[in-house]
């Protein structure tokens, strides 16, 4: 569905992502780990067309045509690692601009009431300025925003940064269930072990490469944590 060729970005004169090829299944979720620094939201900036490029993105064997603000029209929607939740905006307001695509407005209303079905929390919160949320409840506003844009393809970054691990468990509960719904996801998470129990495909990268590619079932742990941690040469 979504494929990338012989990609390199970076900041300036700084190169970050070194020649990365990588498919996303339709349906499946795609987990890319890594240590601080490899390279994942660079990746995910430069899908969105944060960060200019060289080499090519395809949307269903089309090159990724439009600007950044053009993807969501097109059904690609990114959740930001650290929430970057509108403080002085109520919850359901926050909620509400991620309907902005046309394609999307004529169905707030039942789109808003899914979300409080995913979101019970957010319901009783709607009022209240997101602002004042603690940090699971900004990430669950955060996810909401960008299921309100009816994703095809939702990529989510470090959904568990910074939250205890009763709300991290809530969390991926939520992406189990837009799994089950056959959402296109790619999952950047340093947690690797939350990371594989939800994946299908995992890639580690590291220094700006995919160092790894697997089905997750053919994962071993140990292995993984080594080439995490540099404590391999290389990948087979």
């Amino acid at each position: 569905m979504l494929e990338i060729r012989n990609l390199s970005s970076g900041y300036g004169a700084i190169n970050v992502l070194w020649d990365v090829n990588l498919t996303f299944r339709e349906g499946a979720l795609t987990a890319i780990v890594g240590p601080n620094g490899a390279g994942k939201t660079t990746l995910l900036r430069t899908l969105t067309g944060l960060i200019p490029h060289k080499g090519e993105i395809l949307l269903g064997g089309q090159p990724l045509k439009g600007k950044t603000w053009d993807l969501a029209a097109q059904g690609i929607v990114m959740v930001p690692e650290g929430r970057l939740v509108f403080r002085d905006m109520s919850v359901e307001e926050n909620l509400c601009l991620g309907a902005y695509p046309a394609r999307c407005r004529g169905d707030l209303s039942a789109n808003l009431e899914r979300m409080y079905a995913f979101f019970p929390r957010l319901k009783e919160r709607r009022r209240q300025l997101a602002g004042s949320l603690s940090g699971g409840e900004a990430q669950m506003v955060a996810m909401g925003r960008g299921l309100m844009a009816k994703p095809r393809i939702l990529l989510i970054d470090e959904p568990s940064l910074g939250l205890a691990p009763v709300i991290v468990n809530e969390v991926f509960d939520i992406i189990r269930k837009l799994k089950a719904e056959g959402t296109t996801i790619v999952l950047i998470e340093q947690n690797t072990r939350m990371a594989l129990k939800v994946a299908d495909d995992v890639h580690l990268m590291r220094s700006g490469k995919v160092v790894m590619s697997e089905p997750a079932a053919n994962v071993d742990l140990d292995r993984l944590h080594d080439l995490y941690f540099a404590r391999e040469g290389h990948a087979p």
